[in-house]
This record gives C-alpha cells, sequence and structure tokens, in this order.
C-alpha cells in the first residue's frame, strides 16, 4: 500500500516535470520568435534591408554586410532599442571602401612691388625647392612668401607642364596673379598699353601648351586723350572717321551706331580713353554726325567741347540753316558749334580764284580754295601748324597751277594775318586780301595793316574788317572785384552752400554751387576773399563758433580741390555773433546758418594837390624841418676857406 503511494507521488512529480520541460521550451520558441520578427521590423523601418536577423535563446544575431561603418552602428542601435543590447550579437561585415579620392593640386602666384607669395596644395613628388629658386630670381630684391602644403598622393599628368607654365608667364608679369591647376591656368594682369595688352595676350596665347585652359584678365590703363577730340567726314568716295574717342564702351558704342546711320561700312576704330569734357560725349557726337548726315557731304570735328560743323560746297543753304539750328537748340550744355558754309560762285571754275582760311571760335583751322602746287600746300599745312598747332588744321585745297605769280606770298601772309584773331577768316584772291574776324587786341587792325604792308609791299590792296570785343581781351575781360562778389551772391541767392547736421561735411546738394562759385573765382585772378561761416544761436557760443569756423575752413578746402588758387583766402568763423534774422523761428535760425563771400577791397589812397604854395605853408608851420633842412645843406657845401 505504502508502495503504491510512492509510485503515484513519483508519478505524478514526473508528469509535472515533462509539462514544465514542455512549457519551457514552448516560452523560449515564442521569445525567439518575437524578438526575431521585432528586431526585423525594426531595421525594416530604417531601410536597413540589408541586414540580417538570427534569434537563438534570448540571443539575437545580426549578419549581412553594411554599406559602411555608419551604417552598421545604425544596426546595432535600431535591434538593442528593441531587445537588450546585451543580447544582441554583432556578427555584420563592413563594405570596403574605395581608395581615397586625390585632392585637387593647385597653386595661386601673386606678384607685386613687394615680392612673390604662393599658396596652395603641391604633390609631395614637386621639386618646391626648384619653385622656389625660381620665384627668387624672379623677385630680385623682393621676398618670396612660401605657404604651400604637400600632399602624397599621386597627380594628374598635365600637372608638371602647367606648373611650368605658370611660373614661366610670372617673369613677364611684375603686378599679377597666377593660379594653377592641371587643367587651366588663370592670369590677372596689368599692361603698360592697349598695345602692350594685346601683344601679351598674343604671347600667352601661343605659349600655353596644348590642352590647357587659358583664362586671362589682362587690363591696361585707358590712355590720356587731350584735347578729347573725333572727326567724321562724308564725301564723294565715303563716310568714315578720321579720328574717334569715347569714354566708355557704350559712349563708343552709341557713336559708332550714329556712324553707321550715316552711311558708315566696315570696322570703325575708336579709343576709349580718359579726359572726356561731359558725360554727355557721345550724345553730342551722335546729334553732330546725325545732322552732318541731313546736310549731305562735309564734316564734323571736336575738340573738347568745341564742334566746328563744315559743310560741303554747295549745300543748300536754308537746310544749312535749318540743321545747324536745329543742333544748336538740342546739344547739351558745355557744347558749343561753329557752322561753315563755304561760299562759292554758281558756276563752280568760273569767277576769280580763291584761297580761304578760317580759324573757329574753338581754334580750328580749316584751309579751301586753291593754292598753286604741292610745295606750297605742305607750306601753307606746316606754316599753319606752327602758328595754330598741329592737331586743329585741315586742308581741302586743291592744287591749281594756273594761279598768278606772289600767289604763295599771298597765301602764307594771309594766314599770319589770321593768327592775329580770336576768330575769323581771311580770303586771298588775284587783286585784294580780306580779313575779317574777331579780337581781344585793340592794336589788332594795325598790327595786321603794317604786316601786310610788309609782306606785300606798299601799293598791295587789302581790306581789314575786324571787331575789337571786350570779353575776348585777356586782360581787359577778367571781372572786377565787385563784379566777381555780385556773381557770387547771385549764385548764393539760388543755391545755398548747406552742411549735414551739425557736421561741417558740405551737402551733396550743395556741391554744385561750390562748382559754380569756383568757376566764377578761376575767372577773377588774384582777389582778397573772405569765407566767413555762420551759425544760429542754439547750442553753446564756444562750439557754435568753431563748427562756423570749420564750416568755413571746408569751403574754402573745397576750393582747393577745385583747383582755385586761395593763397589771398582766409576763412573765418563768427559762430552765432552775426545773426541776419530772428532766431527765435525756424525760419530765422536757417537763414542764420549761412557761408558768406565777402571781397576785401584794397583801402582808398587819399589824393592830396601838392603846390609849392602848400609846401611853403608846411614849412613855415614846422620852423625845425626848415633849420634841419638848412643844416644838411651846408653840411653837403664844400668848404672855400681851404
Amino acid at each position: 500500500m505504502r508502495l503504491s503511494s510512492i509510485f503515484i507521488i513519483a508519478g505524478t512529480f514526473l508528469a509535472a516535470a515533462i509539462a514544465s520541460l514542455f512549457a519551457a521550451s514552448f516560452a523560449v520558441t515564442m521569445i525567439e520568435e518575437n524578438s526575431e520578427i521585432d528586431v526585423r521590423r525594426s531595421l525594416d523601418d530604417q531601410d536597413l534591408t540589408w541586414a540580417e536577423v538570427h534569434a537563438d535563446g534570448l540571443r539575437v544575431f545580426l549578419t549581412g554586410t553594411a554599406p559602411s561603418e555608419a551604417s552598421r552602428f545604425l544596426a546595432v542601435s535600431s535591434a538593442g532599442s528593441v531587445v537588450d543590447a546585451a543580447r544582441v550579437i554583432d556578427r555584420m561585415d563592413v563594405q570596403a571602401t574605395k581608395g581615397i579620392t586625390p585632392p585637387r593640386f593647385s597653386i595661386e602666384i601673386l606678384r607685386n612691388d613687394a615680392g612673390i607669395s604662393l599658396i596652395g596644395l603641391i604633390p609631395a613628388t614637386t621639386d618646391r625647392d626648384d619653385i622656389l629658386e625660381k620665384l627668387e630670381d624672379i623677385a630680385g630684391n623682393g621676398n618670396v612668401v612660401d605657404l604651400l602644403e604637400t600632399a602624397d598622393y599621386p597627380h594628374p599628368p598635365e600637372w608638371d607642364a602647367a606648373l611650368q607654365f605658370g611660373l614661366e608667364t610670372l617673369e613677364d608679369l611684375p603686378r599679377s596673379k597666377v593660379s594653377i591647376d592641371a587643367q587651366r591656368v588663370e592670369i590677372t594682369a596689368m599692361s603698360d598699353s592697349p598695345d602692350a595688352k594685346r601683344k601679351l595676350e598674343a604671347d600667352l596665347a601661343r605659349a600655353a601648351p596644348r590642352g590647357l585652359g587659358l583664362v586671362l584678365d589682362i587690363s591696361a590703363p585707358r590712355p590720356v586723350i587731350t584735347p578729347f577730340s573725333l572727326r567724321f567726314v562724308v564725301d564723294e568716295n565715303s563716310a568714315r572717321f578720321d579720328s574717334c574717342s569715347a569714354d566708355t564702351e557704350a559712349a563708343r558704342d552709341q557713336i559708332i551706331a550714329a556712324a553707321r546711320a550715316a552711311g558708315m561700312a566696315g570696322k570703325a576704330n575708336c579709343t576709349i580713353g580718359l579726359g572726356v569734357p561731359s558725360p554727355n560725349w557721345a550724345r553730342a557726337a551722335a546729334l553732330s554726325i546725325a545732322a552732318l548726315d541731313r546736310i549731305g557731304k562735309g564734316s564734323v570735328t571736336f575738340s573738347d567741347a568745341d564742334i566746328s560743323l563744315v559743310a560741303a560746297e554747295g549745300t543748300d543753304q536754308s537746310l544749312f540753316d535749318q540743321t545747324v539750328g536745329e543742333l544748336e537748340t538740342t546739344l547739351p550744355e558745355v557744347f558749343t558749334v561753329h557752322a561753315v558754309l563755304p561760299q562759292t560762285a554758281e558756276n563752280g571754275d568760273s569767277g576769280p580764284p580763291e584761297f580761304v582760311v578760317t580759324l573757329s571760335p574753338e581754334g580750328l583751322v580749316h584751309m579751301r580754295g586753291r593754292i598753286s602746287d604741292e610745295l606750297l600746300r605742305q607750306t601753307a599745312i606746316s606754316f599753319a601748324r606752327a602758328r595754330f598747332g598741329s592737331d586743329v588744321v585741315h586742308n581741302s585745297a586743291r592744287i591749281d597751277d594756273s594761279l598768278p605769280r606772289g600767289w604763295a606770298v599771298r597765301v602764307l601772309a594771309g594766314i599770319e594775318a589770321l593768327a592775329q584773331l580770336s576768330n575769323g577768316a581771311v580770303t586771298v584772291s588775284p587783286d585784294r586780301i580780306v580779313v575779317r574776324g574777331n579780337t581781344g587786341n585793340s592794336d589788332a587792325s594795325a598790327g595786321i595793316s603794317r604786316l601786310l604792308s610788309d609782306k606785300l609791299g606798299e601799293a598791295s590792296r587789302f581790306t581789314i574788317d575786324v571787331t575789337y570785343q571786350e570779353q575776348l581781351d585777356p586782360v581787359a575781360s577778367v571781372p572786377t572785384p565787385e563784379e566777381c562778389g555780385a556773381q557770387i551772391e547771385a549764385v548764393q541767392a539760388e543755391r545755398k552752400i548747406s552742411f549735414e547736421p551739425g557736421s561741417d561735411t558740405i551737402d551733396a546738394g550743395a556741391r554744385n554751387a561750390l562748382d559754380d562759385i569756383a568757376d566764377i573765382l578761376k575767372k577773377c585772378g588774384p582777389i582778397r576773399l573772405e569765407i566767413a561761416g555762420h551759425t544760429d544761436s542754439q547750442g553753446r557760443e564756444v562750439m557754435n563758433q568753431q563748427l562756423s569756423q570749420a564750416r568755413a575752413q571746408s569751403v574754402l578746402n573745397g576750393l582747393r580741390e577745385r583747383r582755385v588758387l586761395t593763397s589771398t583766402f582766409t576763412a573765418v568763423g563768427y559762430g552765432e555773433t552775426q545773426p541776419i534774422a530772428d532766431n527765435g523761428t525756424e525760419e530765422g535760425r536757417e537763414a542764420n546758418r549761412r557761408i558768406e563771400f565777402r571781397v576785401v577791397l584794397p583801402e582808398p589812397i587819399e589824393e592830396t594837390e601838392t603846390t609849392l604854395e602848400s609846401i611853403e605853408q608846411d614849412v613855415a608851420a614846422d620852423p625845425e624841418t626848415e633849420a634841419d633842412d638848412t643844416a644838411s645843406q651846408d653840411e653837403d657845401t664844400p668848404d672855400d676857406e681851404n
């Protein structure tokens, strides 16, 4: 009975153990499956599909080949967020990486008067000492600053040729920057002139290795053109430029477009330079070329802001007058036009022969008509250039071998007579010379008469119709100090010289007024002038005086910058001591803040009449003077007794 109980109890325990074993096995299987599924889902959510998951008991194994170390680490982290990280076993591989890309080798070299500096990355195989030795030879006494880095990587096959070319170009470029890499060399440099720029660009292009990209940025200083000139001619053969100047590329394009509209064909050469008399140069040139096109044939010549328009012989007078009138009204400020319509006989060569030479108010000389031979033509041109300047003489006279004897003497005498005028014309004919024009020399008529009599003989016939104009007289045309002061006051009445608030800096809007005042003072010559600064009464008196002094000095400095001779000028600050309006109102304070120009006139000398009677009265009033004079005379008288 007892044995039976023992078997029953043992069987019960055995059954329980077997049941527990099955339960534990089932539980482990469930944990494995759940862990694997959850880790797989987490990896898929992060696009880590390359990773394989396998659960063995409580451990989770990750296998597969990660594209990078970062991806492998992300997969481990993702699995560790689902199960205990200690249960995650990493058996993943990382995909082998490609070789590291070699760096871009390049050098940037800067050369100036101080020396040469270079920075960049070069291959370790490049002979660095050789580079520095070449640059030291180029720099001469200048310094060579080496900021190069090296890298031990293979370099492109084109590197050595590009480096050699870049170093060679540096020798001829004293102010430059050269950037070198294996495929391209960029050069930024300055040349001495446009011609030097073109030659340098051509030489560099020829010397560049085949296949190397060459980028050039060569700048040339713009030439100073004086006078700033342009000459456009339309004749039977063509419409063309004899000379052309422009201040910008846009101005050049505008001028050339006007010339093409007037019939010019082919390539036009228009020099871009400095010295333009007005920013409206291109507009004035285009208008003048268009006017010449409407007239027909002739020439238009610019010398700075002076324009000479000469029509061809036979041009219709009404068309000429209308066109010139329209041009005069449309030209920008500063530009003035002198128009010439040559007068000829109706029947061409019929009538007496003439030689006419004209001098425009702008100083342009035009010779037309007839001369006896080529020798006289060249002599007349040379003589006129010697008198008026080589750049202002234009000749259109033709050769006529039937002219009377003595024609050469008459032509040269006429040119010399014209040189006595400010502007005018001389007409030479076989029996008479006619001189007409304007002058600033009151003795010009007498001088021309003596000249022609001396050159042609006293029996020669000539007519002199010369008008003296005071404004052409370099002495008489100078305004008096009082007139200068009045002109300055007129400018200030329209435009006040103002300053930035609380400052001695002239307001931008007042600079035009200062320009006009400077132009007046340049014509006035040496005068004594006080530039007075005034303020309102706001603020401390000492501060106002200092501010007014600074403002007056600022105006004086502004005149100096405009090339006005200021040695006889003074700047005085009066502060608030001389108001001209009520400081209690804003309008009054504005009026008191001002700059005044006061011309300082010399003190008049009192005139006294000296007569013998007045001297005797002075002596009688001062007997000591008479005694002194008598004693002085006694000392100077020789001693007869000795």
